[in-house]
């Protein structure tokens, strides 16, 4: 059988992988792309897409239960089977639309994981394909907990397809993942237990605005059990045993599902780069300033499997992709670099950031100042009866510029947008505060928070 020859050969059909694709081949290019899983990739078919649609109809809820008494007579009941239904019409069309896509666009599609053969050469669906440049955009996948019982543990693709909510849940980790899955749980009526390794969730935010979210979460009944590490699962007839250490003495927590929510790793076992020259390490695939891997040069890697050091988000996903589609097409002049990159965890209430933390603050040297504020009886909070409200904004004096923003707020993932704009526009603090927002926005109220 003849060797298929191609110019770009794309590994993974997300938001970075098919953007390449997209790209290259409306310069002309022969373009062919490989994904292992249904088309589209992990945030609109398993990921940040369908978890929004189910965080929305618990912010319907939480609102209510704020203005109970105050208007709203009775806070509504959660069918979880409807909720399911409705989450469908977002993710089900996703896969054959975006092969359409691809399609029409002239890309070559094959529906398994390739293999490096040799530095340009792949073997996938049991043929032989040679390519000029090779991108890798497989993304991450849960990280294995090597543990006794690891079997029984379930993943994020899991919850989201969940049929019936169970009555109890553990879930391992208290990052972005665990947090998100534990408020919708709880919210829904699931008894929710959250254990983790560190002493607090959302270990990359900072700690002050974490603080309110993990008291609000304990109010809303989520049960904490932090330093704790998981040493085995156990199935009984009916539930699971989740062993933990703890102080030193292992104890145990019971639950009709386990949740592994302790992370994730790039998604690069299948691969075999070793034959394909390709060096990664714990981050990813290893990339220059041109998102190309540093020992074969003829690949590059973008979206969250890049050991860029770019927060592992869709906006980052696609900037990269912007990136590695630039420099294939034009050669390499386009290098990374990433203005400020915003976070946001959709509980209820919601914390972002951007920028630095306070204690990246001060390892760094800088003379800044810090203004950290709760604020309930802000109006924005007050007239929907938000108790959760806060903020920390830290502030270079002499440039006067913001260099972090972290809010916990019902509305504090719009907010950290017009952070963004801030300090990608280098505003000063007097900049912001002379400018005329809308009132009464949640926007407006960053001007008192500089």
């Amino acid at each position: 059988m003849a060797i298929k020859e191609y110019d770009v050969f794309v590994i993974g059909t997300g938001t970075a992988g098919k953007t390449v694709a997209f790209d290259c081949a409306a310069e002309g290019m022969k373009v062919a792309i490989a994904d292992n899983r249904e088309f589209g990739g992990t945030c609109p078919n398993r990921g940040c897409d369908p978890k929004k649609v189910l965080v929305g109809i618990t912010e319907a809820m939480q609102l209510s239960e704020n203005l109970k008494g105050k208007g709203i007579v009775s806070v509504p009941k959660i069918s979880w089977k409807d909720l399911q239904k409705f989450k469908s019409t977002f993710t089900d069309a996703v896969p054959a639309s975006t092969e359409k896509k691809l399609k029409e666009a002239g890309i070559e599609m094959f529906h398994q994981s390739p293999k490096f053969l040799d530095e340009n050469t792949l073997s996938v669906e049991g043929k032989t394909v040679k390519a000029k440049k090779i991108v890798i955009a497989t993304g991450q996948k849960p990280m294995e907990l090597k543990i006794p019982g690891r079997e029984h543990l379930m993943i994020s693709d899991d919850f989201l397809e969940l049929e019936e909510l169970p009555e109890s849940i553990v879930f391992v980790g208290a990052g972005y993942i665990g947090m998100e899955f534990a408020h919708i749980a709880a919210r829904c009526g699931a008894k929710v237990t959250v254990i983790e390794f560190e002493d607090r969730p959302l270990g990359p935010f900072e700690a002050d605005i974490v603080s309110h979210l993990t008291k609000a979460s304990e109010e809303l009944g989520i049960e904490f059990i932090f330093n704790a590490k998981v040493s085995e699962v156990e199935k009984l007839q009916k539930n699971f045993r989740v062993s933990y250490e703890k102080n030193g003495k292992i104890e145990s927590v019971v639950a009709r599902m386990v949740f592994n929510t302790a992370g994730r790793v790039p998604s690069i076992d299948d691969l075999d780069l070793e034959k394909g020259n390709v060096v990664f390490e714990k981050g990813g695939i290893s990339v220059n300033e041109f998102l190309q891997n540093t020992t074969n040069k003829n690949v590059y890697a973008c979206g969250d499997v890049s050991a860029s050091g770019a927060i592992p988000l869709t906006p980052t996903s696609s900037q990269e992709a912007r990136i590695v589609s630039l420099n294939i097409r034009n050669g390499n002049h386009t290098k990374m670099d990433f203005p400020p990159v915003p976070s946001v965890v959709f509980t209820i209430p919601q914390v972002a950031s951007i920028g630095l933390t306070e204690e990246e603050v001060k390892k760094k040297g800088y003379d800044y100042v810090v203004e950290y504020k709760s604020v309930p009886k802000w109006f924005n909070a007050k007239r929907v009866n938000e108790e959760v409200y806060a903020y920390k904004t830290i502030v270079d004096k002499k440039r006067n510029i913001v260099l972090g923003a972290h809010i916990i707020a019902s509305e504090a993932g719009e907010m950290i947008n017009l952070f963004v704009l801030a300090m990608c526009g280098k505003l000063t603090t007097e900049n912001i505060k002379a400018m005329i927002f809308a009132y009464p926005t949640w926007g407006n109220d960053i001007k008192g928070m500089v």
